[in-house]
């Protein structure tokens, strides 16, 4: 396929500056395997700091509004993310869904936002137990997906992740031949609306990876990589991830 693996810590809401040594030797572990691209995903109050000690790694953040300003409290906008270091931010991640009542149309306009201030974008979507238990995960999830599409999507600023939102911080997977299963539906429901350049775009697993099941999970036809909470909150965690996605 020529898909570089995509393998990103996302530390939600943990992190201060004595875990910098932490992102420093995620950094070095990343030049020591070129191959895949590495990055952390941090809490805004991070970046600056963490963008000194990165390494090869790169630094992104967790959310960013949809407006490049106004009155928007406690919210930070792509471009003031990009100004402190980083490169990247995640969108449409369950929790933002689940806990701040995002839509499938916020995800697209914060996508876009991102583009705009020069950040690249990795897209969370995913189901509830609910939803996977009664057999409907890959056309919801698919449905959602488009939904969530940005205007202009293409493999070079855009990734995907799929996270089963059952599966986040909980231990559980589902079986390796659902992930294949999911992983195909949403390259084919890309394919409806970007064509051709959804061969090239990534798509990510999320949801309980790591050292121990990140090689299977990989080693999966259209897994291009992981989103990867707890395990990447330490450098000696977060290394068999990286090694595995090599």
């Amino acid at each position: 396929m020529g898909r570089r693996k995509l393998v990103v810590g996302n530390w939600k809401m943990n992190g201060l500056k004595a875990q910098l040594g932490e992102v420093e030797a995620i950094g070095a572990l990343a030049a020591r395997h070129p191959a895949v691209e590495v990055g952390l995903c941090l809490p805004a109050t991070l970046i600056a700091a963490a963008d000194g000690v990165k390494g090869a790694a790169f630094i992104g953040a967790q959310d960013c509004h949809m407006k490049d300003s106004g009155a928007h409290t406690g919210c930070l906008s792509a471009a003031m993310l990009a100004q402190a270091g980083a490169g990247w931010t995640i969108v449409g991640h369950s929790e933002r869904r689940q806990d701040q009542g995002e839509t499938d149309t916020d995800t697209a306009a914060k996508a876009l936002a991102a583009k705009a201030a020069g950040l690249k974008v990795i897209l969370c979507v995913g189901e509830s137990l609910d939803v996977r238990d009664a057999g409907d995960a890959e056309s919801v999830v698919s449905a959602q997906l488009l939904a969530s599409l940005p205007e202009g999507a293409a493999a070079d600023w855009l990734a995907i992740a799929y996270e089963p939102i059952w599966a986040i911080g909980t231990g559980r997977i589902p079986t390796m031949e659902a992930v294949e299963t999911m992983h195909r539906a949403l390259r084919a429901a890309l394919a409806t609306t970007i064509g051709g350049e959804a061969e090239g775009m990534r798509i990510l697993y999320g949801g309980s990876m790591n050292g121990d099941n990140a090689a299977e999970l990989m080693g999966i036809t259209d897994v291009d990589g992981g989103l990867v909470g707890g395990a990447s909150l330490t450098a000696a965690k977060f290394a068999p991830v990286i090694a595995a996605a090599v």
